[in-house]
């Protein structure tokens, strides 16, 4: 079994490096804590969403 994540936080004029960072740590809490609510087999996964509820990315559970 392969966990995929794959995430885009955008980091711009407006955003500093740390508000990226932050962002992103934030992300990350959030769907590791939320994995014990999934089957964790091929083809279970969900869409990843920022604090402004936008998709940026998407975990997916694959075969080997």
């Amino acid at each position: 079994m392969k966990f995929l994540l794959e995430v885009e936080v955008d980091v711009d004029d407006a955003a500093s490096a740390e508000d990226a960072t932050r962002e992103l740590g934030r992300i990350l809490r959030y769907w590791a804590g939320s994995l014990k609510y999934y089957a964790l087999e091929p083809g279970v996964g969900e869409a990843v969403l920022d604090s402004g509820h936008r998709e940026v990315g998407r975990w997916t559970i694959v075969g080997s």
